[in-house]
């Protein structure tokens, strides 16, 4: 990686822990816990909201926001359009988590409207990333994604054209779970590597990543705020992996590795610009 570019995610990491952003959500309900301490652990101040005008108001008192789309609810039909609305009218950076995208006609129909709102970034395993990136006619439709239940079927370089068309759609920066994660801006791609194979084996790690980029939109540009994301998951992710005897001890560990990660640690975990494809 880049000399500038491992200052630049030093910077953001520092200006987080020192300026502890609020960053709400409205997220899966499976994993609001994991998803707000970890946010907190890293040094923002989380809050999750449900309803419509907890939504536009806490838009306008956050700095940036997280929408998982990962459990779906009829008040939802209200609350995030009205949500983003807001955040669209501030000026304020979200994060986007299409969970199980073309799942259930609620949740397929509020995707779809996302795209014109244009989220700051994107982040999905490699099948939610192809399956919003058909949804909103970017990629083939005759083109397969599969995918099992909110797993993913591909590897992140299978989504590699749609994560860079995603991208170059909203302007933003997009982010591929897996075992190595990608995250472009539609122009360049890096590989940020680290994490455990126990990620897997616990309920909402893909979500607390997409509540800890959030945090990080708050104060960097989309790529250097999904670098850092990523990067300091991944740096805190394999740390934790050495010190646990399993999946409910790892989760403990993951929380405070990452309450203890360095700016000059998370800056320096093992990220590589691809070359062009």
């Amino acid at each position: 990686m880049e000399e500038s570019m491992q200052e630049a995610i030093q910077a953001c990491v520092e200006a987080v822990k020192a300026d502890q952003p609020l960053v709400p959500s409205i997220t899966n309900t499976v994993t609001i816990n994991l998803v707000a301490n970890t946010q907190i652990a890293a040094g923002g101040s989380a809050a999750m909201v449900y309803m419509a005008d907890e939504g536009a108001a806490m838009a306008q008192a956050g700095e940036a926001f997280y929408i998982n789309v990962g459990t779906i609810f009829p008040l939802y039909q209200e609350s995030i359009p009205r949500t983003i609305k807001a955040l669209n009218a501030a000026g304020k950076p979200w994060v986007l988590d299409p969970v199980a995208v073309g799942m259930g006609g609620l949740r397929t129909e509020l995707l779809r409207g996302m795209q014109e709102a244009k989220p700051t970034i994107i982040k999905g395993n490699a099948s939610e990333i192809m399956g919003l990136a058909k949804a909103w006619g970017l990629l083939d439709q005759d083109q397969s994604v599969a995918n099992k239940g909110v797993d993913s079927l591909h590897t992140p370089q299978e989504a590699r054209q749609a994560a860079q068309l995603l991208a170059q759609e909203t302007g933003g920066a997009v982010v591929v779970s897996g075992e190595v994660d990608l995250v472009t801006d539609g122009q360049a791609v890096y590989a940020s590597s680290g994490g455990s194979e126990l990620m897997s084996h616990i309920t909402g790690a893909g979500c607390a990543l997409g509540g800890l980029l959030a945090v990080y939109a708050a104060k960097a540009d989309p790529l250097t705020a999904a670098l850092s994301g990523v990067n300091a998951f991944n740096y805190a992710g394999q740390r934790a992996a050495q010190k646990t005897q399993g999946p409910a001890s790892f989760q403990m560990h993951l929380l405070d590795e990452l309450y203890q990660a360095s700016p000059e640690a998370i800056a320096s975990n093992p990220c590589q610009r691809e070359e062009e494809a």
